[in-house]
């Protein structure tokens, strides 16, 4: 692998313009190139683009400047028993500031990153080892009257550098690589914050105890020649304030508090149990002393009927205590408690739900379209938002932006995108053989598949019952479908399928053999595809037929939803069509690009990495990477794993690429004919990694996992490109005439000056046409690259892979998505019958092991005869 900084891309040269400065920046073209003496994390940007037509846009980011003089980084220790929460830790540090050592910080004010580094604009006075140690005691909070002494933390500041914010003028004017200086002035919390907090200005009570919130996010980062603060508008779902008893009874939809005892069902206590499991809730001791603490667990037995002694040696139940020490009885004696900090039993109706707590976990699927209606946002809606919320941050107010030396221009940030013209899609003989999509989306009229596939007989399965799908139903679907077929060239030699009702509650594999066989025994060749119909809500019917389709019998398999079915309109089953082409081995359609060039042969790769949801614990993380196999990087194949949960790397990166580049090879000699049948160019997309974990892909995906000269007798030169969608930009047309239907900038729009890193090879592309909301684009970074791309051949590369998602007719991310979709169908890997309680949505169960090992042994490797086709479409 080349040093840092070194063969990645064409250094040329350009003269680097200045940054900083106190006020608002004069605007100026964001179009320097690096010094030739820069080196980088990533690629050195090689030029800019010029290809597509100008469009002007704004971007949600704000000029900001950069302050003069130097930054002290100072360390914090806070010694504590445990780590403790981020706002524990502010809270402490609020008082050593105002009660503890106010004369430390009269002149300034510090900002805090909530664990280990304090940034003052002044020297802070710690004495001739510039290092002090203090002792803290938070401030009371509501009423205290308790014997219990308070409880001293003790806090050690030391400092540890000094920043010349000079070096950040440099790095974003191209001077400058991003050394040990540059990073510590860009982690610097008045340089380079990431917040996102909400205000309760905006709710919507969405049930089952959750409230969703109306909140900012904010970043300022380093961009070409400037600072700039990024301001989006985000979504929070918080729980329900209040009696912590009425969140109760709002998560499980009951009303009547009697009902939370002991006697209520095991399933639903748990699943009460897990949801509330780290609130933080207001209590009132027995003395009257008012405290937040947070809910460990929720208890099986009623306040009636746990007992404790007390230091007296009397023996009381939780009911008695407090109606002793506080004169009053309980409401409901019998109700369940929750445990607070040391194995403290408090009633539910005595706990208050603190106000603003964000829910950690995965939210109903039934709350979903409500979460969804809540955060949509038409892009003049959300940019007006955006500008309105720069009053509520108030910069111009902030006492510690004032210290800095900061000052925000109040505008949404300009600049020129360029929007590309989308690839040429080629089709199969016909009256349309050709098609040049418009605004990311085309349709399937007049075209024929590029490598139509042959169904020789097929089975149709209903799991509805005749009452809901009755037999006419079924005539409709079985005519429809083979129309379908065939008004995209898919050859469908016998029409009538063998039809049977499967009884969901019965043995669903077997049912399923029974109907294949049926189809062998009347037709005389075994099923090509299986096509399914299930009810609304039938997740776990989907499960049990892909595991048995592509884990178990290696057949194709094509579910449809009842009510989508019926007396769908041919368009519906021109795109069930592109699912079942390319899950019998066909091809699509094909792009003509540089892709296609027959001297430089392309393998195109594509990676994902999907975590456990949050709040659970116990699950492993999945990882696919897909990669191209024939010659216009049209048909993908896959591999999986299993890997240690929420790892972002994939440790077996270099044997899934090298079983998949063997595919690539056999595909081409047997399929293709094509000898000598090894890439010259491997271009690798890999989703969802941070700037920060740059490094670390890098030496785990590239020239040390993938240089696999040894065992394929191959060397080719490879491209390594990040895709983050993860992020806080968005685009929005600056004239209206620009904008497509839904008000976003067309599909095709690309950025590469304004907000794009001060050296590195990145831009930002919306590759699909908007639908609802405000569109993200992704932001491509170019980590690595031997094959020296231009900007434009990278644009124009990624565009065009946006245009092959195999079950779609719109641009897409691709193939990045083919990699998505891998990872969510992890679970049709497992015997649907005996770990479902893994995947249940509460949690794990104790079906749930923590031990890596065996998921990794529970986990059904594809079948042989799916390897080789796109079974995930």
């Amino acid at each position: 692998m080349p040093p840092r900084g070194q063969g990645r891309g064409a250094a040329r040269g350009g003269r680097g313009g200045s940054g900083g400065g106190r006020g608002p920046p004069a605007p100026q073209p964001a179009h320097q190139q690096a010094a030739a003496h820069i080196t980088t994390v990533g690629v050195r940007r090689p030029d800019f683009g010029s290809s597509g037509r100008l469009m002007p846009l704004h971007v949600n980011s704000f000029r900001t400047t950069i302050p003069d003089g130097l930054i002290y980084h100072y360390d914090v220790d806070i010694t504590s028993e445990k780590n403790l929460p981020v706002a524990m830790n502010m809270r402490l540090i609020k008082a050593l500031q105002d009660n503890i050592a106010p004369t430390i910080f009269t002149d300034t004010r510090v900002v805090f990153d909530g664990r280990k580094n304090i940034f003052s604009p002044l020297e802070l006075k710690l004495g001739d080892s510039n290092s002090a140690a203090f002792d803290v005691i938070l401030p009371p909070q509501g009423n205290t009257n308790t014997d219990r002494p308070p409880k001293v933390y003790k806090i050690r500041l030391t400092r540890v550098n000094k920043i010349n914010t000079e070096t950040l003028r440099r790095f974003i004017a191209g001077q400058q690589s991003q050394d040990n200086d540059v990073s510590t002035a860009l982690m610097n919390g008045s340089v380079s914050t990431d917040v996102l907090f909400f205000t309760p200005s905006e709710t919507r009570n969405i049930g089952a105890g959750l409230v969703l919130w109306r909140g900012y996010f904010q970043s300022i980062r380093p961009t070409l020649g400037r600072m700039s603060i990024n301001v989006d508008i985000s979504t929070g779902v918080m729980y329900q304030p209040g009696p912590l008893i009425d969140l109760c009874l709002a998560f499980l939809g009951k009303s009547n508090p009697a009902l939370l005892t002991r006697q209520m069902p095991d399933r639903e206590r748990i699943a009460l149990g897990r949801f509330i499991t780290g609130i933080r809730v207001q209590t009132q001791d027995a003395g009257g002393a008012v405290r937040a603490r947070v809910v460990r667990k929720l208890t099986k037995e009623g306040a009636s009927e746990w007992s404790f002694t007390t230091r007296d040696g009397r023996t009381r139940t939780v009911a008695q205590y407090f109606q002793e020490t506080t004169g009053r009885s309980l409401r409901f004696p019998a109700g369940l408690c929750v445990e607070l900090g040391q194995e403290a039993r408090i009633p539910l109706e005595l706990c208050t739900v603190l106000p603003g707590q964000i829910v950690r976990k995965q939210i109903p699927d039934d709350k979903t379209a409500a979460l969804v209606e809540f955060a949509t946002m038409r892009p003049k809606d959300r940019a007006e938002s955006i500008q309105k919320g720069l009053q509520v941050l108030a910069y111009g107010q902030s006492e510690y932006v004032r210290k800095f030396g900061l000052s925000v221009d109040p505008t949404l940030l300009s600049t020129q995108a360029r929007v590309l013209k989308a690839p040429t899609l080629k089709y199969g003989p016909g009256k349309a053989p050709t098609v040049n999509p418009m605004n990311g989306s085309w349709n399937m009229a007049d075209k024929r598949l590029f490598r139509p596939a042959t169904i020789a007989a097929w089975v149709l399965v209903i799991f509805e019952p005749p009452n809901r799908f009755n037999d006419s139903a079924v005539n409709e679907v079985a005519t429809s479908f083979v129309a379908g077929m065939r008004s995209t060239g898919i050859t469908v030699t016998d029409p009538a399928p063998i039809v049977r009702r499967v009884n969901g509650q019965g043995n669903i594999p077997q049912q399923l053999q029974d109907a294949g066989s049926a189809c062998f025994q009347q037709k005389k060749v075994p099923p090509t595809v299986f096509v399914v119909v299930i009810p609304e809500g039938g997740n776990d019917l989907y499960t049990i037929v892909k595991h048995w389709g592509d884990v178990k019998k290696g057949v194709a398999t094509q579910c449809l939803k009842s009510r989508k079915c019926t007396k769908a309109k041919m368009q519906f089953w021109a795109n069930v069509a592109l699912k079942i082409n390319v899950k019998l081995g066909g091809i699509n359609v094909i792009t003509e690009t540089v892709l296609s060039d027959p001297h430089n042969p392309t393998v195109v790769f594509g990676a994902d990495v999907m975590h456990p949801a949050p709040g659970t614990s116990g699950r492993p993380s999945f990882a696919a990477v897909v990669s191209s196999v024939d010659s216009n990087a049209a048909k993908y194949v896959v591999t999986q794993r299993v890997q240690m949960s929420r790892q972002e790397l994939i440790p077996d990166l270099k044997e899934m690429v090298q079983d998949l580049l063997g595919n690539y090879m056999s595909y081409r000699e047997q399929a293709e004919k094509i000898k000598p049948s090894a890439p010259k160019r491997l271009i690798f997309y890999r989703d969802g990694v941070s700037e920060g974990q740059f490094q670390q892909v890098l030496d785990n995906g590239t020239s040390k996992s993938c240089r696999l000269s040894k065992e394929l007798k191959i060397d080719p030169r490879i491209t390594l490109i990040i895709v983050g969608k993860r992020h806080h930009i968005r685009l929005f047309p600056a004239n209206d005439r620009d904008a497509d239907r839904s008000g976003n900038c067309p599909a095709g729009t690309v950025v590469d000056r304004e907000i794009g890193h001060p050296t590195e090879f990145d831009f930002y592309l919306q590759s699909h046409g908007g639908l609802l909301g405000t569109s993200r684009p992704a932001h491509y970074s170019v980590l690595y690259d031997e094959n020296k791309f231009t900007a434009d051949a990278m644009h124009a590369l990624s565009f065009a892979l946006c245009h092959v998602y195999a079950k779609s007719t719109r641009s897409v991310f691709d193939p990045c998505a083919h990699a998505d979709t891998v990872c969510a169908r992890a679970k049709i890997h497992f015997d649907p019958f005996t770990q479902h309680g893994v995947w249940s949505e509460s949690g794990t169960t104790e079906a749930a092991s923590e031990n890596l090992e065996a998921f990794k042994k529970d986990y059904q490797p594809l079948h042989r005869d799916q390897k080789l086709r796109m079974y995930f479409s």
